[in-house]
C-alpha cells in the first residue's frame, strides 16, 4: 500500500513538474508599413522553453485585420518555432496594438497571447475630422486644416459635399503641404450629417480621396450651451 502511494505522489510530481512554455524571441512584435502598403508581412521566432511537447489547437485573432498562422502543430521541448503574420491596414493610422491568441493543450498555457503593435504613417492629417453646430444655433465659418504629413508635396485638386444646406472653401497656407478648409451651414434649423470629399493629387491611391464631415446636431437637455468660435 505504501509502495502505491509512493508511486503515486512520484507520478503526480514528475507530471506537475512538466510543463510547456512558449516564448517570444520579442517581447512584442513591431510592424512598420510604409504609406503606400495595403498589407504587411512579417515573420517571428518562438521556443518551447518548457519540458514537455505542446500541441497547438487553434490560432484566433482579436480583429479581422490581423491573420497568423504557425509552422507546425507540436513543438518538442528547447524546439524553435517559425510563425508568420500578415496584417490589413485598411484605414488605420497611428500606433494600434492587436493580439493573436494560440490555443494548446497544456493546462498550465492553454492560451498564449501573442502581442503586436502596428505604426501605421499619418500621410494626410485633417484636424479637427468632424466641425459641429447645434441645432438652432449661430452658425457662424469653422475651419478644418489638411496637413499633408509625407516627405512629397500634396495639393487639394478639389472639393464637394455630400449636403447642399453648406457653403465651403478651401484655400493653400503652405503649397503642397497645409491647407485651410472653411465650412458655413446655411441655416441651422434642422439637424444635418455630412461629409466633405476632399481630393488630392496624390500618387498613392488610397490618399487621393479623403473625408471630413460636418454636423448640426440637437442639443440634449444635459448638453451646456458652448460658444462657436469662429
Amino acid at each position: 500500500m505504501k509502495l502505491h502511494s509512493i508511486l503515486a505522489c512520484l507520478s503526480l510530481l514528475l507530471a506537475t513538474s512538466l510543463y510547456a512554455d512558449l516564448v517570444l524571441e520579442v517581447q512584442t512584435i513591431e510592424l512598420k508599413p510604409k504609406p503606400e502598403d495595403e498589407t504587411i508581412q512579417t515573420e517571428f521566432i518562438f521556443h518551447n522553453k518548457g519540458s514537455k511537447p505542446v500541441k497547438v489547437l487553434s490560432i484566433d485573432s482579436a480583429c479581422s485585420c490581423l491573420s497568423a498562422s504557425l509552422d507546425k502543430a507540436v513543438y518538442q521541448p528547447g524546439e524553435k518555432g517559425v510563425g508568420k503574420a500578415d496584417f490589413k491596414i485598411s484605414s488605420f493610422i497611428g500606433r494600434h496594438e492587436k493580439s493573436v491568441h494560440v490555443q494548446t493543450d497544456d493546462p498550465g498555457q492553454s492560451e498564449w497571447v501573442i502581442p503586436f503593435v502596428i505604426e501605421v504613417p499619418e500621410v494626410i492629417k485633417i484636424e479637427p475630422k468632424t466641425l459641429q453646430w447645434w441645432l438652432g444655433e449661430d452658425g457662424s465659418a469653422q475651419v478644418t486644416r489638411v496637413t499633408m504629413m509625407g516627405t512629397e508635396p500634396m495639393h487639394i485638386v478639389n472639393l464637394t459635399s455630400t449636403r447642399e444646406r453648406v457653403q465651403f472653401s478651401y484655400k493653400e497656407i503652405i503649397p503642397g503641404k497645409e491647407y485651410e478648409i472653411t465650412v458655413k451651414p446655411t441655416d441651422t434649423s434642422e439637424v444635418m450629417l455630412g461629409a466633405l470629399k476632399i481630393e488630392t493629387d496624390s500618387k498613392i491611391p488610397k490618399y487621393q480621396r479623403q473625408l471630413s464631415f460636418f454636423s448640426v446636431y440637437r442639443r440634449s437637455a444635459a448638453e451646456p450651451t458652448r460658444e462657436v468660435k469662429p
